[in-house]
């Protein structure tokens, strides 16, 4: 690889189908790649699709995907398949994007991570909330010190996806999405933030999960709306016996020995996607949600005020990612395409943005999950490695 960004467009293929297969092509469209086209479960729906979204070609397997030898496969796919997919990628030596969690255990992850350094190939995790403009803000401030030495860190991430006692999907089953479902999910998102914010990660964890509802749906439903094509809507009358989490609370303990504590939940009427975090120090606090993301708010003893995204002030980070004036809002999306263009830039430069989540991160926060499902289910404080 060089160091020399030649702004050469790439060629990118999607494995997946679902919604945020969507996502990932309008992210790539949007940091210039060429999307060749996109695989899923069967031929006829990859070539469905290709044509809903407007790309050249439905591949009918992955082995196909391979050998029209792209410069970066997005693996869009339900957990159990991340590991084999991104292994066959890797091998073949090409780069790779994977969504989280990066597999359904840590040891198939690590083993990811292991891979892909060997591979020499660029590989990342979509933790794309590290790219709003206004999270790298706390970050910088809290790593110059204007917070002084962290006290505390706590916040939630509520979603209301599954409050209907007959919503399903394949997340739900554990042999699809592994043995943890909201934590894995959305819990693996708070964590990655808030010790990327931090500077400073989890060592130990006390969690205690539920399962509201003892049975679901047992066929497979859509995730979310937004799927170009989504899988049809679960039979009610058909259920099946639900053993991953709806909702989570974990504490932690920071390798300084400082507490942190989550709450995670899939079954919040109302809260749509709020991931919202609070970090406390001995001059400040600062906090930041997901679902404003245009702002921070920053207090201390003597008052508090409202910092907005500002290309024109502000620190050098946030205002490399704050693409439009201030006042024009910038979202999820935003931070997605932030996060493709970085992942992007890696491989044609062979040099990795500050920030960017790697497979490094997707393994370290599948041993986060880890830890959470063990502590859950031995009721006892539990290390992480």
């Amino acid at each position: 690889m060089t160091s020399e960004d030649t702004g050469r467009r790439l060629r990118v293929v999607v494995v997946g189908t679902g919604m945020i297969a969507a996502v990932h092509v309008r992210a790539a469209r949007a940091a210039g790649a060429d999307v060749l086209g996109i695989l899923g479960r069967t031929a006829e729906r990859s070539a469905q699709v290709a044509a809903q979204l407007d790309l050249p070609r439905g591949y009918a397997s992955l082995d196909e995907v391979i050998a029209d030898a792209p410069d970066v496969v997005h693996v869009c796919t339900p957990n159990d398949q991340h590991h084999p997919q991104a292994l066959a990628v890797i091998r073949a030596g090409i780069n790779v994007v994977c969504e989280k969690p990066l597999a359904v255990s840590s040891e198939q992850a690590g083993e990811l991570e292991r891979a892909a350094a060997e591979a020499g190939v660029v590989a990342t995790v979509p933790f794309v909330y590290r790219f709003h403009p206004m999270v790298r803000e706390v970050r910088t401030r809290i790593a110059d010190g204007d917070l002084g030495r962290l006290l505390a860190v706590h916040g939630h991430y509520l979603q209301d996806w599954m409050l209907d006692e007959d919503s399903s999907s394949w997340r739900v089953d554990a042999g699809s999405g592994g043995l943890s479902r909201a934590f894995a999910d959305i819990g693996s998102h708070w964590c990655d933030l808030v010790e990327f914010v931090i500077g400073e990660p989890f060592r130990s964890v006390s969690a205690a999960t539920d399962i509201v509802y003892p049975t679901r749906p047992a066929a497979s439903g859509p995730s979310f709306s937004g799927s170009p094509d989504p899988d049809p809507i679960a039979d009610a009358d058909t259920r099946a016996e639900v053993t991953t989490e709806d909702t989570a609370v974990a504490t932690f303990r920071t390798e300084q020995g400082r507490i942190g504590n989550v709450v995670i939940s899939q079954v919040a009427a109302g809260r749509k996607n709020r991931l919202w975090f609070e970090v406390d120090g001995t001059r400040g606090s600062a906090a930041f949600d997901q679902e404003q993301p245009e702002s921070a708010w920053f207090g201390n003893d003597t008052g508090a005020q409202i910092v907005v995204r500002d290309p024109a002030q502000g620190s050098p980070d946030q205002r490399r990612l704050a693409i439009v004036p201030a006042g024009h809002p910038q979202g999820y999306l935003d931070a997605f395409a932030a996060f493709v263009v970085d992942t992007y830039t890696a491989v044609r430069t062979g040099v990795a943005p500050d920030g960017l989540p790697t497979f490094a991160d997707g393994a370290r926060s599948a041993r986060v999950i880890d830890a959470v499902v063990a502590s859950a289910a031995d009721g006892r404080w539990g290390a992480i490695a």
